[in-house]
């Protein structure tokens, strides 16, 4: 059935005079070849705004429209794991695919009393992650940094090592990034022989920003189903939610709609409450996600960053001063956090530890100035022992990941958890005094040669 026609046509938007009065925001309506299609984000009486899922490029003036779906739909059953499809629940892997059960990807969050809090810690065989910032199954993980200092080569080391060593099922989502990544972690994910455990779902930066706003609600569809109708663990991965801010940001503008100050939308807060809000954990099965959130200019002051932070239960923050030093993961360790840091829940020697570490840093930035003025020999013995030791764990907690193995020639180590307190332990106490900084850097645990 006719519901309108098109009477204006902008970059990612049309307005449509309507003939039927049978329309909701979030329908799609699409021409009547199929060729195009578009969601409803506004009704104004006799007038509808809407927004293209693809391109305009070809469309007219006076087209006619129908209405094809109540929304957005994405697969909800077991035939979504193991393929590969774009932000609309459309099949990209070039596989022959029979849907089974499909539902609109605007789902409702959870109440209150379906909630679970309790958990136990997941540990990633990253060292400088499960030693200062250790993860929990359920826990929402921020990677925050900006351009170029690793986020993405972290999230598929993470993918790597607790996928891999999990029963959990995987959901990738890739928001506004690149292709060729994509590309490169689909046939990895293949070679390896993980395909069959993990949905994939990109909206991916040559997208017109629609399908980069619209790629988290299919993924988090898939979670859900896994949660709620298999009673599964499921492990999200997302890279990158500050483009998904940024699309929206850009459909808001199109729209005429109000911005706020740096651009964004404002009712920006709204839109990333109602995604993270999906993304938690019931008493039949936990979501952990892990989200990469790029920092423009670097600044982590940015409201967007900030804002999307807040959600978070612990945050990775890489340093781009870090990465110049050829310290990777280039991770700032007084910038990453997470809830897990409690005597009661990681046990008092590696609290006790972390604490001890985290004063050797700082003492170590404030000998820093003093030996840049001085010279180490004007420092006390004490001073000396916390500069050389600092600079062991320094280079300790770098690490020769899986995921740049091709890059670095290094294969990639995971640490058990053990070792790693171990090893901080005897540096600290000086054990290791005797031994070349050089001797710590990029490997697992010491083996004490």
């Amino acid at each position: 059935m006719i519901v309108g026609k098109i009477i204006s046509i902008l970059d990612v938007s049309i307005k449509v005079i309507l003939s039927s009065n049978d329309l909701e925001v979030g329908d799609i309506l699409t021409t009547e070849d199929g060729k195009f299609e578009f969601e409803v984000v506004i009704i104004d009486s006799v007038e509808a705004t809407c927004i293209t899922l693809n391109s305009n490029h070809g469309l007219k003036k006076g087209t006619k429209l129908i209405k094809k779906a109540k929304g957005i739909e994405m697969e909800y059953s077991d035939r979504a794991i193991g393929r590969v499809f774009d932000s609309y629940g459309h099949i990209i892997d070039g596989k022959p695919f029979t849907s089974e059960k499909r539902i609109v990807t605007s789902n409702n969050t959870i109440s209150l009393k379906d909630l679970d809090l309790d958990s136990k810690p997941l540990w990633t065989g990253i060292k400088i992650i499960d030693f200062f910032a250790p993860i929990q199954r359920g826990f929402k993980i921020g990677l925050i940094g900006g351009a170029g200092v690793g986020k993405t080569v972290l999230i598929r080391e993470l993918i790597h090592n607790i996928y891999n060593s999990t029963s959990a099922n995987a959901i990738f989502i890739g928001a506004g990034e690149r292709s060729r990544e994509g590309k490169e972690l689909i046939d990895e994910m293949e070679k390896n022989n993980l395909l069959d455990k993990i949905c994939l779902v990109f909206g991916q930066m040559g997208s017109n920003p629609v399908s980069r706003s619209k790629s988290i609600e299919s993924g988090l569809t898939v979670a859900e189903y896994l949660r709620d109708e298999k009673k599964k663990d499921s492990l999200i991965f997302i890279d990158n939610v500050y483009r998904f801010i940024q699309a929206r940001s850009e459909i808001s503008m199109e729209l005429k709609e109000i911005l706020v100050e740096n651009g964004y939308m404002a009712n920006m807060n709204e839109l990333i409450s109602k995604i993270e809000e999906r993304a938690s954990s019931t008493k039949d099965g936990a979501i952990t996600s892990f989200q990469t959130i790029y920092v423009p200019a670097d600044d982590l002051n940015d409201e967007a960053v900030q804002n999307i932070s807040s959600y978070m239960d612990g945050q990775i923050t890489l340093d781009r001063k870090m990465s110049e030093k050829g310290l990777y993961p280039a991770i700032n360790v007084f910038k990453s956090t997470s809830k897990l840091v409690d005597v009661n829940i990681i046990g008092q020697r590696h609290y006790d530890l972390l604490k001890k570490t985290l004063a050797y840093y700082t003492r170590y930035d404030e000998l820093e100035e003093v030996i840049a003025i001085l010279g180490v020999d004007e420092i006390s013995d004490e001073d000396k022992n916390i500069f050389y030791r600092t600079r062991k764990l320094r280079n300790y907690f770098s690490q020769p990941l899986f995921a740049s193995e091709a890059f670095t020639n290094m294969p990639g180590v995971k640490v058990d958890i053990e070792d790693i307190l171990n090893d901080v332990e005897n540096i600290l106490t000086g054990k290791y005094d005797y031994i070349d900084e050089l001797s710590f850097l990029y490997i697992g645990k010491y083996n004490g040669k």
